[in-house]
């Protein structure tokens, strides 16, 4: 079909998200069971573990820096460059991502927004980012309210006291939680951009070609 050959990259990358999605909650369901029972707690069935607040916890604590990662990625290569990096713009060239949309022509097949022009197009000029961000966040808020009832019901069991969502962004554990997967990601998102500038993926667009020069400036 001529879908799955157009949008191969994003079914096949959603496809194992979907498939690693649902080994994590294996895994953290059997987890999960096993420490309930070493504490003398109730088990629980996979569809009730997908309820708790520590797999909420896991999924959102990873999707947060991810998008955090990924917002900052397209909006730091907006202006900064890295010469000889496929994940660059060349500092020395004139980047199609620079073009004015308000002179584009508007008889071709352009976004409605860059139709419409305005405040729609302002805002559509950084929509990339912006729904980035807007993710990000929403996973950092979940991250705090997911993880402040697990850390809430382990302070209880040790004769603690439970903390609101608010209390959790306190806390060195919610700090260690998020910094230990950011501190990853932006690890592997500089190593991409360092090593893509001396190797070579051939049939990548992420990659230059392999007779490309060091020196040689974005995909």
């Amino acid at each position: 079909m001529r879908f799955i050959r157009d949008q191969g990259l994003a079914l096949a990358m959603f496809g194992i998200f979907a498939v690693t999605l649902v080994g994590l909650a294996v895994a953290g369901w059997g987890d999960y069971n096993a420490d309930q029972a070493e504490h003398g707690g109730a088990t629980v069935s996979l569809v009730g573990y997908l309820g708790t607040s520590a797999f909420g916890e896991a999924v959102f604590e990873n999707w947060e820096s991810e998008f955090l990662q990924m917002g900052f990625y397209v909006l730091l290569t907006a202006y900064l460059f890295s010469r000889g990096s496929s994940e660059s713009k060349d500092p020395d060239g004139k980047a199609p991502q620079n073009e004015e949309p308000r002179l584009a022509d508007k008889r071709k097949h352009v976004p409605r927004p860059v139709r419409r022009g305005g405040l729609i197009l302002t805002l559509y000029e950084h929509s990339l980012s912006i729904a980035l961000f807007a993710i990000f966040f929403s996973s950092f808020a979940l991250h705090a309210v997911m993880g402040a009832a697990e850390y809430s019901s382990e302070q209880l069991v040790h004769g603690g006291q439970a903390v609101s969502a608010i209390g959790y962004l306190g806390t060195s554990q919610f700090w260690f939680e998020s910094l230990q997967n950011w501190q990853s990601e932006f690890l592997a998102v500089g190593a991409l951009i360092t090593l893509s500038i001396f190797l070579r993926q051939r049939g990548s667009p992420e990659s230059k070609p392999v007779a490309a020069s060091h020196s040689e400036t974005g995909g």
